[in-house]
Formats: structure tokens, C-alpha cells, sequence
């Protein structure tokens, strides 16, 4: 039974910028929750019970939120990698290969089979099934791939093999018409201790990109196992948007909305204030707790509102994301759009009001108090 993991958490998450401009991608919120808090929980419900994590961007949001790991029954380590600069410290990620040999020649971590997944996603893995049919092939290292629709295959890294499994090639995101499978790697790995003879000490090294390549040129026992899972992975913004109004209409197993449903298809999280008289609302909306919804406004689900938030009276807010402490201008309207108290971007990730016509700003800002009617400047 396999009982460690590595869950990869030290990337920058360029692609999900503006979000991760504040966030570590791992804590990006889905209904509330850090996606890493999904992995997790998902680990520890197959018996994984020792979990190292390496970090750089932003570590420290990663290591408070996360602590021991004794709240979700298991045993939480990290692996920093940065250094201090004049009281500052620098993220510098050492690959995700790299993390492995930093990890193991610390403490010897990886003494067993052991998984390793990327911090982005949520996944329903059968991962003792995977690592039983891991170890029947013998392999040193096996990743685990999903099969997706050629047109999405210049999205993902993907993997090619024979008839047994055993990997041939990869192919960096390539073109559909120039594409030899349909089988995307999902960042989910098994790994012997045996592979970390492979990674070379003290420097950047990656998985996808040189370890892999290097045991498919020495003909080594590495394998792909292609298998029916969920795999919700949060990539880009365009991504994110798509994976929230999923959740929100609950096509995604296992995973409901919080909160208390008032009204159908409507929930509310603790002490919020809702003009329930003149507000129109069509579910699924989350309205989180301390969030002030005033007279006049509309929102057409799935909407997703964090907590401590105030949507202006006559607001309109429609298939959108509005993350924690944020605030939604009088009589303004938020279509297909994630907004925070610093940005406002289209779902594709798209910078959506031009200048001079900012409607949203920070809850906590002064000029959104109680008292004031001032919109966004």
C-alpha cells in the first residue's frame, strides 16, 4: 500500500496570472477551499499518511494554511526553495525533478513507492490501484495520463507508448494533426527511490522534460497507465472559470456546495445581509458569510460570492467569480468574470474595464463603508 506523496507546489502559475499574483497556485479557492486542499483530503482518504511539499512562490500562504497536516490526518513537511536576500526572501524552484532529489537528500524520504502530483488540480484517483499495477510492471517510474479530445491536445504534454505501456516518446503540446496520441500526462506520478539516481544533485531539473526523456533513451522500465478519472486541472484562468461553474452546478462527484441552501440552488454562508424583498437571484449562488447584497441587484447563477464582500445596490452579476473582501460598484454588471479587491479579469483572463471605468475595489477600502455610496474610482 503506498503511503507517501510529493505534491508539487513551488511553481510561479504564470498562466494564472493575475491570480496567482497574490495566491500560490496551490491556493487558488474552488468553493472556498485551496485547490491543494482537495489533494489533500483526496490523499489522505487513500491511505496516504506522509506528505512532503515542496514551495517557493509565496511559501509561507502554503505552510500557515496547511500546518503539520494533523487537521486532515496526515503528516505535512515542507521543502523551501529560495533563499534569504536582505530580509527577503526569493522564491528560486529548483524543477520538479529537482524537488525529489532536494526532498530525499535531506532525509531520505523516499524510501518506498511514492506518488507525486502537481498542487493544480482535483482528481479522483484509484491511487492503490494505480500503484498495484505499478509495481506488477516492475517499473521504476509510471505516469499517469487521461485521454483527451484531439483538439485539446496542444494544451498538454502528450505521452506516447506501446501496446504494453511501456513509454516511447513524449510530445511538448503538440498541434492536433501532428499529434501521435491522445494521452495527456496529468502530473501524476509514481516513482521508485531507484529513479533518484537519475536526477543530478544541486541543480534545476525537471520531470517532463529531462528526467522522462532520459529513462525512455537508457530503455529503462517506465510506463504510462491511461485510466478514466476526473481530472480538474486548473491551468490557466480560462481553466479556473470552467472548473468553477462545474462545481457550482454540481456536475463534479463528491464535491457540494457549502453553506446553508435558503432557497433553491441558493446558499448562504454565516451573518450575511441579503435585500431577499428586491433581490433577483437564479441559482447556483454562493453568498458567503459577512457578504452585504443590497436593494435592486441580480445575480444569474452559477455565481460564486466570497466572504465579507458588498455588491452596490442595482449591481448585476451574472456567471462570475467574486473572490473574498470584494467590491461590486452600484448598478454595475459582472458577466463571465473573475473580480477580486485588485483586479478584473474576462474568463478567458483577459483584463475586462478599461481605464477610468474601475466599478470594483477592495470591501475593506473606506470609501466603501457603510456609509458611503461612492463607487469605484
Amino acid at each position: 500500500m503506498i503511503k507517501k506523496a510529493v505534491i508539487l507546489a513551488a511553481g510561479r502559475g504564470t498562466r494564472l496570472q493575475p491570480l496567482t499574483d497574490d495566491l500560490p497556485k496551490p491556493m487558488i479557492p474552488l468553493l472556498g477551499k485551496p485547490v491543494m486542499e482537495y489533494i489533500v483530503e483526496h490523499l489522505a482518504a487513500q491511505g496516504v499518511r506522509e506528505i512532503m511539499v515542496n514551495t517557493s512562490h509565496l511559501a509561507h500562504r502554503i505552510e500557515q494554511y496547511f500546518g503539520d497536516g494533523r487537521r486532515f490526518g496526515v503528516h505535512i513537511g515542507y521543502s523551501f526553495e529560495g533563499h534569504l536576500d536582505d530580509g527577503r526572501l526569493v522564491p528560486e524552484p529548483v524543477g520538479s525533478a529537482g524537488a525529489l532529489r532536494k526532498i530525499h537528500d535531506l532525509g531520505g524520504f523516499i524510501d518506498d513507492t511514492t506518488a507525486v502530483l502537481c498542487g493544480d488540480a482535483v482528481v479522483n484517483l484509484d491511487l492503490q490501484a494505480a500503484a498495484a499495477r505499478h509495481r506488477e510492471q516492475g517499473a521504476l517510474a509510471t505516469v499517469i495520463t487521461r485521454e483527451v479530445p484531439l483538439a485539446d491536445v496542444a494544451n498538454y504534454g502528450i505521452v506516447v507508448a506501446g501496446a504494453d505501456g511501456r513509454v516511447a516518446s513524449f510530445q511538448e503540446k503538440p498541434a492536433p494533426h501532428e499529434a501521435l496520441s491522445r494521452m495527456a500526462s496529468t502530473g501524476i506520478y509514481l516513482v521508485e527511490p531507484a529513479v533518484l539516481a537519475h536526477i543530478p544533485a544541486g541543480c534545476a531539473y525537471d520531470i517532463g522534460g529531462e528526467l522522462f526523456p532520459k529513462l525512455v533513451s537508457k530503455g529503462l522500465p517506465f510506463f504510462t497507465q491511461c485510466l478514466d478519472f476526473d481530472w480538474l486541472d486548473i491551468g490557466r484562468v480560462a481553466d479556473y472559470w470552467r472548473i468553477m461553474q462545474r462545481m457550482m452546478h454540481g456536475s463534479v462527484a463528491g464535491i457540494t456546495m457549502p453553506g446553508r441552501e435558503v432557497r433553491r440552488g441558493v446558499h448562504v454562508g454565516l451573518n450575511a445581509s441579503v435585500d431577499w424583498a428586491t433581490t433577483r437571484i437564479e441559482g447556483p449562488v454562493y453568498i458567503g458569510s459577512g457578504t452585504r447584497i443590497e436593494p435592486g441587484c441580480t445575480l444569474r447563477g452559477p455565481v460564486w460570492i466570497g466572504n465579507g464582500c458588498r455588491i452596490e445596490a442595482g449591481a448585476h452579476v451574472e456567471h462570475s467569480v467574486v473572490f473574498d473582501h470584494s467590491h461590486v460598484g452600484a448598478n454595475a454588471t459582472a458577466r463571465e468574470v473573475i473580480v477580486s479587491g485588485s483586479y478584473c479579469v474576462s474568463r478567458e483572463g483577459q483584463a475586462d474595464v478599461a481605464p477610468g471605468q474601475r466599478w470594483w475595489g477592495d470591501a475593506r477600502s473606506r470609501r466603501f463603508g457603510p456609509n458611503s455610496s461612492r463607487r469605484a474610482a
